[in-house]
């Protein structure tokens, strides 16, 4: 048994290859992750298996390959590119004695590192704490030990275990509470702009495609963007007048998408992301410089789907066409509705074209809402005359 260190900054990457399609893709993602989070990568052990191992998920050999690497580098960390079970965990912490992560619990760190609002800090706490809820088992000494007596907390013969484990499940319940508040007064707000007529846009995408970049080039919000993975987290929103078409709208800046985003995040952040769901249109904006971009849409549309938000209509907006050579433009469908946009966040080209489609579809729901409500009116007013006609 060996006390586990909290966190370390020299670390090992694991990756192993189980035939899956974009394993190449995922293995650059988790050293993009690793050095996101601030870790210095001093080894990569990869291998190839059918399925993971039950005990060590990469197999006795693998395993003491994995050990000979971190003693040679000095590492302190080990990061799998996968989800392990709360035993295999335990049991490679024991067998390389230095802290062990999985894919999921690296993500969670890095959303816990750049989270500033106090809603983000508690949606990726409940996170964390849903996730190693699971994970109580594992390499402190004090966790072996039984705690009971008078006066002791939890009662006699009750373990340490449980009593850490009756701790998280009352943390957890506190923070849902406070959540769930917070999720009521943002259904005000939202009501609140739906009798103003106001409609809402939100960017959604892969991280690291530019939503931050251009949500500031069309609201000159000032939020922070980074070339790295997971830049902001905060939703972020800001009215943006349309004079082309008289009208305001509400642009939300949400957190990115990865592959495999682990699902306790995506139920934590519920409460944000269902602003997407309410949303009239969403950007769904595209790294076009990207060579797994058709990947990267399929894992936005996957999240999309999770949270309920497949239905709301949506511009593709191809990004960074200064890194591609694209001219800007923008592409319709059969219906002569506008379906993408191609311009550059960074520079600015094509942004108007964008700002275009934007009153573009804030007339067309204009118009719609208004056609809604003439023809309840005559509906309702065929109703009354109908029954006055009844009555005489």
């Amino acid at each position: 048994m060996f006390e586990r260190p909290e966190r370390g900054e020299a670390v090992v990457l694991v990756s192993l290859d189980f035939g899956d399609r974009d394993y190449a893709d995922s293995l650059n993602e988790l050293h993009l992750l690793a050095t996101s989070a601030g870790l210095h990568v001093v080894g990569l052990v990869e291998g190839k298996r059918s399925k993971p191992d039950a005990r060590l998920f990469a197999g006795s050999g693998k395993a003491d390959e994995i050990g000979v690497v971190v003693r040679e580098a000095g590492a302190d960390l080990v990061i799998f590119n996968h989800e392990l079970s709360p035993v295999q965990e335990r049991n490679l912490e024991r067998l390389l004695q230095c802290r062990v992560l999985d894919r999921t619990a690296l993500i969670l760190d890095i959303f816990a590192l750049r989270a500033r609002s106090n809603e983000g800090k508690l949606q990726v706490e409940l996170a964390q704490l849903r996730h190693y809820s699971t994970r109580l088992v594992r390499g402190w000494s004090h966790l072996e030990r039984q705690k009971g007596g008078i006066g002791m907390r939890g009662g006699p013969g009750e373990s340490q275990l449980e009593l850490d484990r009756r701790m998280l499940l009352n943390k957890i319940k506190t923070i849902e509470d406070r959540l769930e508040k917070l999720t009521r007064s943002r259904a005000i707000q939202r009501r609140s702009r739906q009798r103003g007529d106001v409609f809402s846009v939100s960017l959604v995408g892969y991280t690291n495609a530019g939503k931050s970049t251009l949500f500031n080039t069309l609201t000159h919000a000032g939020a922070y963007t980074a070339d790295q993975l997971f830049a902001t987290l905060d939703t972020t929103s800001r009215k943006l007048w349309l004079p082309e078409a008289g009208q305001q709208v509400v642009i939300s800046d949400t957190v990115g998408f990865i592959t495999r985003l682990p699902h306790t995040l995506v139920a934590a952040f519920e409460a944000t992301l269902e602003e997407t769901a309410h949303a009239d249109l969403l950007l769904h904006v595209v790294d076009g410089a990207s060579p797994n971009r058709d990947r990267q849409i399929e894992e936005v549309d996957k999240v999309l789907i999770e949270i309920g938000a497949e239905q709301v209509q949506q511009f593709r907006v191809m990004n960074k066409v200064d890194l591609t050579g694209a001219e800007p433009q923008v592409a319709r469908n059969e219906y002569g509705k506008i379906a993408a946009v191609w311009l550059s966040a960074k520079t600015g080209a094509g942004v108007s074209l964008l700002r275009e489609a934007l009153a573009e579809f804030a007339r067309d729901q204009k118009h719609a809402t208004q056609l809604l409500a003439t023809q309840n009116a005559e509906l309702s007013q065929s109703y009354v005359e109908t029954y006055q006609n009844g009555l005489e």
